[in-house]
Formats: C-alpha cells, sequence, structure tokens
C-alpha cells in the first residue's frame, strides 16, 4: 500500500430508495460484490446517493464476512432490503455491477451503523 492510500476516505453508493432506508435506520447491511475498497471491520465510510452523487451520511463498519449468495442464512439479511425470490436476487445485483451474479458468486455483507 502506498502512504498515500492509506488516508484514502472509503465510500459506498447507494440507491436513492436504499438511502432513505438507511437514514430511518431500517437498512444496516450491505452486500457488495467485487469490493475494489478492502471493505474492512471498523472503517468510517461516507455513504452517497449513487443517483444524485450527495453525500448523505457516515457509517462504521461493525462486522465483514464474505461468502457465496447460495449460503446466505437469516443473519445475513438482517438489516438488508428483501427480494421477492433469489431470481429477482440475482437480477437486481447482475444489474448494479453489470456482470452474472447466481448463486455461487462471492457476496461480502457489510454490517454498519451511523456515526
Amino acid at each position: 500500500m502506498k502512504e498515500s492510500d492509506k488516508n484514502m476516505i472509503k465510500t459506498l453508493k447507494f440507491r436513492e430508495n436504499l438511502s432513505k432506508l438507511i437514514l430511518k435506520n431500517e437498512k444496516n447491511t450491505t452486500w457488495r460484490i467485487f469490493d475494489d475498497k478492502d471493505l474492512k471491520e471498523g472503517d468510517i465510510i461516507q455513504l452517497w446517493v449513487w443517483e444524485t452523487k450527495e453525500l448523505f451520511a457516515k457509517a462504521k463498519i461493525t462486522n465483514v464476512v464474505e461468502k457465496k449468495f447460495k449460503d446466505l442464512d437469516e443473519k445475513d439479511m438482517e438489516g438488508h432490503e428483501k427480494f421477492a425470490s433469489k431470481k429477482e436476487m440475482y437480477a437486481t445485483y447482475s444489474t448494479y455491477y453489470n456482470k452474472t451474479v447466481d448463486e455461487n458468486t462471492l457476496v461480502k455483507i457489510v454490517k454498519f451503523e451511523l456515526v
């Protein structure tokens, strides 16, 4: 890691409808694929609205776990928006990342609290 990278602020973007859930404390978990930020427990992160590019909150990561979609359990889903079906879930994440997502895709479960 370069010295200049040590103080880089990590950011996460959320769709506008999800940012509202976060601000109401109804969402405190995000699932991330292809984590290029190396998210870790204890990180302070800035939360941005994807559509408007506005900063809407800061949060502290309280827990990070990585597993395949097919291995997600009830605890992983706590604090996360619900999907009508696994098909809808895979389609949503395929759209977010512009890559095919299926049951064998690795997902990083990131729990956070607003600060």
